[in-house]
């Protein structure tokens, strides 16, 4: 018999339901929470009004584009850690609602592994054990994934994320929010001409707060001498600290690589949309010979689809979630 699950995200400012039915999957709604911008940043208290308010509607799009009734759903996978706790609980009550109602199985799910389940949606997909490098705005880390339930991480950040770093950044240069996109893009139009430093953290870690400060340094100091010295050099700017990022992530990559031996190498997360990241991954397999597994796109910022597999494979499992479960701002 099919497995069907109705998957539902919503850890930060994107409502998502998906319909996966044995690992493939059927459906994928996202409802972005433009709104943020005005502000900056992510207002938790508007976020959570918002997926309370997009909640319901996702889930009914997310079954008819999949042609599925919920009578045919047999356990409903949720986001339950980490993120905006209040984002996180709307979902999390709305799935145990929901579960309970229809007297299925509930499942919960860790955001981050299911980051790394995206690398499952579409083929190629990778081959057990691989390398996975999960870069998002709240998280850096990488993970050998030795199962689809077996992840062990191996290097994180001990401060701010990539996409903080990206975001952090934005804000400085005076780009609106979220500022990863936008840098990207004018990155695209100019040189890496400014050289920032590369921390120096022993093993795999990450850290990503003391480019921050060099960066508020530098411009601080380069305005003093040229008002408009941002503005006149914003293409180069942007790609001076997107290369900088992306050298610090490639660079714990390939430490990685070597001290693993493991040449099946992934990425994920919301910042494995950037282009100038994507392009690094494509280069280390001409020159170094890694295998590369980097989702689409649409699978690598915020969904349900990715909650669905990570969901599926627990079903197979038979492992389930209480009743009783709630929802946590942390892993």
């Amino acid at each position: 018999m099919p497995i069907t699950i109705l998957a539902i995200e919503s850890s930060c400012d994107d409502t998502s339901a998906a319909v996966v039915r044995d690992g493939k999957v059927l459906s994928n709604v996202v409802s972005s929470q433009d709104q943020h911008a005005l502000w900056g940043g992510v207002i938790p208290e508007v976020a959570s009004r918002a997926h309370l308010r997009l909640i319901m509607p996702a889930v009914n799009k997310a079954l008819k584009d999949a042609s599925v009734d919920l009578k045919d759903i047999d356990a409903i996978g949720i986001t339950r850690s980490p993120g905006l706790l209040g984002s996180l609980h709307v979902g999390v009550t709305f799935a145990k609602s929901l579960a309970l109602a229809l007297n299925i199985p509930l499942i919960d799910v860790h955001h981050m592994d299911a980051h790394i389940m995206a690398n499952f949606i579409e083929a190629p997909v990778p081959s057990f054990p691989f390398l996975c490098l999960t870069v998002s705005g709240g998280h850096t880390q990488i993970s050998i994934v030795r199962d689809y339930l077996d992840v062990e991480v191996i290097g994180a950040t001990i401060d701010d994320a990539a996409g903080e770093a990206f975001d952090k950044t934005g804000k400085i240069l005076g780009l609106d929010y979220p500022a990863g996109p936008i840098i990207d893009k004018l990155a695209a139009q100019g040189n890496p001409v400014f050289s920032f430093p590369e921390p120096n953290i022993p093993g795999l870690d990450f850290s990503f707060s003391g480019l921050k400060t060099s960066i508020l340094y530098f411009l601080q100091k380069a305005t003093t001498d040229n008002p408009a010295f941002i503005r006149e050099n914003i293409t180069d700017l942007c790609a001076s600290v997107q290369s900088r990022i992306v050298s610090i992530l490639i660079s714990k990559l390939q430490k990685a690589v070597h001290q693993t031996g493991i040449r099946e190498v992934a990425l994920a997360g919301g910042v494995a949309a950037n282009s100038g990241l994507r392009k690094a991954m494509e280069t280390m397999h001409e020159q170094e010979g890694w295998n590369i597994y980097i989702p689409r796109i649409a699978f690598c910022t915020d969904n349900a689809a990715m909650i669905g597999q990570n969901a599926y494979y627990k079903y197979l499992a038979g492992i389930f979630a209480d009743q009783d479960m709630e929802a946590s701002a942390r892993g």
